[in-house]
């Protein structure tokens, strides 16, 4: 399976569900695209799902750091949500898990961000 993404938005926040494999061959630029396009609108509040991500490589976790950075340059937050067990390993052996802000579900990222669900 490739790497699909879908938004939606819960009032001033974009909700980033992922599928697939975040790889380079799979996932390429679409994420950081994506956060292009919506900062570039004034979008500053982001969640990123992962719990149908199974698999990530070190150019899906680089893909994700850029997406960071570039919402961060923008003054805005990028919180994950939801991380497939796999994926939070890598998280973790890489460190990243000390980078992003990770919730256990939607519901505690947007509570995070003092967004009312």
């Amino acid at each position: 399976m490739g790497f699909e993404i879908q938004t939606r938005a819960v009032g001033p926040v974009v909700v980033i569900e992922a599928v697939g494999r975040f790889t380079s061959t799979d996932a390429r630029t679409k994420l950081r695209d994506l956060i292009h396009v919506l900062t570039n609108s004034g979008t500053k509040r982001f969640v990123l799902h992962l719990d149908r991500v199974d698999f990530i490589d070190s150019s899906g976790i680089g893909e994700l750091l850029r997406s960071h950075f570039v919402v961060r340059q923008r003054a805005g937050d990028l919180k994950l949500a939801r991380v497939h067990p796999k994926v939070m390993d890598v998280l973790r052996i890489s460190h990243m898990d000390t980078i992003f802000e990770i919730h256990p579900g939607e519901e505690e990222a947007l509570r995070a961000f003092g967004t009312n669900t």
